[in-house]
C-alpha cells in the first residue's frame, strides 16, 4: 500500500483540494482548500478560528475530500479522494506550513494576523487513487492510520456465472477475465459503472 506516497502527491502535485463538511442543519457545504503539509501521520491544511469552516470541522470531525492534478489534458492526469476523521493541533506546525508554502506569507503577512489560523491534522480515514492517464484506468485504495477500507458500490462475479460472456464487451475498461469460471472483474481497473451488472441474467454479479 503506497499511502504515504499518494498523501505526498496530495500535498505536492495536487495542493488544492475541493473538502467538504456539513453544516449546522446536515447539509453538505465544499470549498477549495489547500493541502499544507503531509507525513506518515497524514495531511494537515489550515483555516481561520473566525470561520465556520473551524466551527464545522471541531464539530464534525469529518471530512471527505477530491483533488485532481491541473491540465486539461489525460497525459499524467491523477485524482485522489479521501474521507476521513480530523483533529485540531492549534498552532502546531504552523512554524513549517509557512516555511512549506511561501505564498501565505503575501496573505498573512504579520505574525499578528498569523494567531487567527491553526492546523487540522486528518489523521485516520480511507483513500483511493486514480490513474487516469494509464490505459486501462488504475485506481487503488489506501488507509490512512486506522482507517479501514471499505468498498463502495463496487461489483464482484460469483459462482451463478455461466461464461456466456454477455458483460465482457458492455465493460469499458475491459477488466473482466475470462480465463475460468467463475469470471473475475479486476479491481484495480473497474470504474463501477454497473454494465456488468445491468446486463447478466444469471445474477451472476453482485454489488457490494
Amino acid at each position: 500500500m503506497n499511502t504515504l506516497k499518494y498523501l505526498k502527491m496530495l500535498k505536492n502535485e495536487i495542493h488544492s483540494t475541493v473538502m467538504a463538511t456539513l453544516d449546522e442543519k446536515g447539509l453538505p457545504v465544499t470549498r477549495v482548500v489547500d493541502i499544507m503539509l503531509a507525513d506518515e501521520k497524514g495531511i494537515y491544511f489550515i483555516t481561520a478560528k473566525g470561520k465556520e469552516f473551524y466551527r464545522q470541522l471541531n464539530e464534525n470531525n469529518f471530512i471527505a475530500l477530491s483533488g485532481v492534478t491541473e491540465g486539461e489534458s489525460s497525459i499524467n492526469k491523477k485524482a485522489i479522494s479521501i474521507r476521513g476523521r480530523v483533529e485540531c493541533i492549534g498552532s502546531q506546525r504552523l512554524d513549517e506550513v509557512f516555511s512549506e508554502n511561501k505564498y501565505m506569507a503575501e496573505i498573512y503577512k504579520s505574525e499578528e494576523s498569523r494567531s487567527a489560523l491553526e492546523v487540522f491534522r486528518l489523521y485516520e480515514g480511507e483513500g483511493e487513487f486514480f490513474d487516469l492517464s494509464s490505459k486501462p484506468i488504475f485506481r487503488e485504495s489506501f488507509v490512512i492510520g486506522k482507517g479501514q477500507i471499505k468498498e463502495h458500490n463496487t461489483y464482484s462475479i460469483n459462482n451463478n456465472c455461466v461464461g456466456c460472456s454477455m458483460c465482457v464487451p458492455k465493460c469499458p475498461q475491459s477488466c473482466i477475465d475470462t480465463g475460468s469460471l467463475p469470471y473475475k472483474i479486476k479491481s484495480e481497473n473497474c470504474l463501477h459503472c454497473g454494465n456488468c451488472y445491468e446486463v447478466c441474467k444469471f445474477n451472476a454479479v453482485e454489488r457490494l
